[in-house]
């Protein structure tokens, strides 16, 4: 299954299994996906070492400002998802409707 959500705008599909797959290959089509995809696993890990690693990955390759744009996306995230949670925002049904395929395809 590709997604065709954001990339509707620009004409692009992307690979939503590279979540739950890992990104290892760029099946996702996201430009630096795998670098991106390693970033983000390591920062939900316990492995300092693993997102040093990681970190400096995507700062070879996106470069500081880059590293520094993916940590404040992976950020807000972590802020928008911790203040739902803790508010007990629920999914309205449009788009726990939009979300149905994603959630089954990455289980």
């Amino acid at each position: 299954m590709l997604l065709r959500a954001s990339g509707e705008i620009d004409g692009t599909s992307y690979g939503v299994e590279a979540v739950a797959t890992g990104d290892e290959d760029g099946s996702s089509g996201v430009p630096n996906g795998p670098a991106l995809g390693a970033f983000a696993e390591a920062l939900v890990g316990r492995d300092d070492r693993a997102l040093a690693r990681a970190r400096e990955r995507v700062r070879a390759e996106l470069g500081p400002a880059g590293l520094v744009d993916a940590a404040a996306v992976a950020s807000n995230f972590e802020r928008m998802v911790r203040i739902a949670d803790a508010t007990g925002i629920p999914l309205d049904r449009s788009v726990a409707a939009l979300g149905a395929d994603l959630r089954d395809t990455l289980e």
